[in-house]
């Protein structure tokens, strides 16, 4: 049966401060030796305070012992204390004439400068840092659970859109579809953003963003792939994807115009479970975890955190055929359990294929040309990519996979496409008809509308 919802056609018209000295209290000097002959110091004067002052007490006063009075602190305080009251000369003979009173007042004023200067830099207010501002969210549909259908809709820009004046239409367009695209319920809505997109409206496109090279057995049609706005709406319904999608087309009359568009659903699966293909086999078993998605899946900090690419592939599949091929052959073929899509040495679904395990007459248990072998993550130094597939029956000589993928390096795909072309032992069931690969921008949000800072 046909998966494509009715009325899922689109319409042809769219186109503080933290450290603080202080003083321990006033500075107090014992009294200086009196003299017996020439005035000599019986030694140095200490302070009588804490042994260990946590900021050095100076002596502030004029007061100018017969030696030269030194405190005990450290040679070069780093914070002076605050001044105290002059303490009184022992001789006022001593504080007439040069060293009276005029000497007194200027080292008294100089002293009372150095001090403030000196708290000024120690009690002064440090403005904290300012924060860091928050990463950008990331688009819906990519690590969330699979809801059951899926509508994929390829636009290109109509005519007349191009240049300044074309981004212009293209970022009021993402601005109008921003509350369709937060809404807390119902379908999401992921959006890609095509390689041809970015010339056409005089926009930088981000680096790894290009298309992707033609690969051995390939048989793409122009009209099946490509597209310079892309949409993946999933819901738990046909209709529910259909009325989002003509939803968002209204908003933005003029701007887009249809490219492609495919109807995708998931078989009956037990909650938990990884769903299966057409061929009856578990499809994303391997699969990144959230932690390997942060390292693999998702941009880190930088002009597009949070962001990823996304890799569409449209492959029939030769149901009939591989349905003939005893089970035993289908899992040397694919490299894991129909069953339970365990390893083929054994174990759970999860359970890691032993790359090196071997048969009893000596050969390798998982083939050399098995598709879990040819893909594993091993060739490609641990990179994984998520699968986000979704079965198609539009007719019964036309069924297969929507093979959706979301990596940070659309180079990752393409190395492991070399590898299975002309070697998967699965070839020969597939035919790649259509091929498409899109940058998907941070998500949006009340105050952020889809794709600013990128076009």
């Amino acid at each position: 049966m046909n998966s494509e919802p009715d009325g899922v056609t689109l319409s042809p018209d769219l186109t503080q401060p933290t450290d603080t000295c202080r003083p321990t209290g006033p500075a107090q000097l014992t009294s200086p030796a009196q003299p017996t002959g020439p005035a000599r110091p019986t030694g140095p004067v200490e302070p009588t305070g804490l042994a260990e002052p946590p900021c050095p007490v100076l002596p502030t006063g004029p007061a100018q012992p017969t030696g030269p009075a030194r405190p005990t602190g450290p040679a070069e305080p780093p914070c002076p204390a605050l001044p105290t009251d002059p303490a009184q000369p022992t001789d006022p003979a001593r504080s007439v004439g040069a060293g009276g009173p005029a000497r007194r007042g200027l080292l008294g004023g100089l002293a009372a400068l150095g001090t403030a200067a000196a708290l000024a830099g120690c009690q002064g207010s440090r403005s904290p840092a300012p924060a860091a501002p928050s990463p950008p969210p990331r688009q819906p549909g990519v690590t969330d659970p699979q809801p059951a259908r899926a509508l994929l809709l390829s636009y290109d820009v109509s005519p007349g859109v191009h240049g300044p004046a074309g981004r212009e239409s293209v970022r009021r367009m993402f601005a109008a579809w921003t509350p369709l695209l937060t809404a807390r319920d119902g379908p999401t809505v992921t959006v890609g953003l095509g390689p041809a997109l970015f010339p056409r409206l005089g926009a930088h496109a981000p680096e790894a963003l290009r298309d992707l090279p033609a690969f051995a057995g390939d048989r793409l049609r122009p009209e099946a792939g490509g597209g310079q706005v892309f949409l993946q709406i999933c819901a738990a319904s046909p209709a529910a994807c259909a009325d989002l999608a003509r939803r968002l087309e209204r908003t933005a009359p003029g701007v887009l115009r249809p490219r492609w568009q495919q109807a995708g659903f998931l078989p009956e699966t037990p909650r938990g479970e990884t769903p299966r293909n057409l061929f009856g086999f578990k499809d994303g078993t391997a699969n990144p975890n959230a932690k390997q998605a942060d390292r693999w899946v998702w941009l880190g900090p930088g002009p597009h955190h949070n962001a990823t690419y996304l890799v569409v592939r449209r492959i029939r599949l030769a149901t009939a055929e591989f349905g003939e091929l005893p089970v035993e052959r289908q899992e040397r073929v694919m490299g894991r359990r129909k069953a339970h899509g365990g390893p083929l040495q054994g174990g759970p679904e999860h359970a890691e294929p032993d790359l090196y395990a071997k048969t009893s007459q000596g050969g390798y248990l998982l083939p050399a040309d098995a598709h879990v072998r040819l893909a594993h993550p091993r060739f490609d130094g641990g990179a994984r990519i998520l699968r986000r597939g979704y079965s198609y029956d539009n007719a019964p000589d036309d069924q297969g996979l929507l093979f959706l993928a979301y990596m940070n390096d659309p180079d990752l795909f393409a190395r492991v496409q070399r590898r299975l072309a002309g070697h998967d032992a699965l070839g020969p069931f597939v035919e790649h008809y259509g091929s498409a690969v899109f940058f998907v921008p941070p998500g949006a949000g009340p105050q952020r509308p889809l794709a600013e800072g990128v076009l």
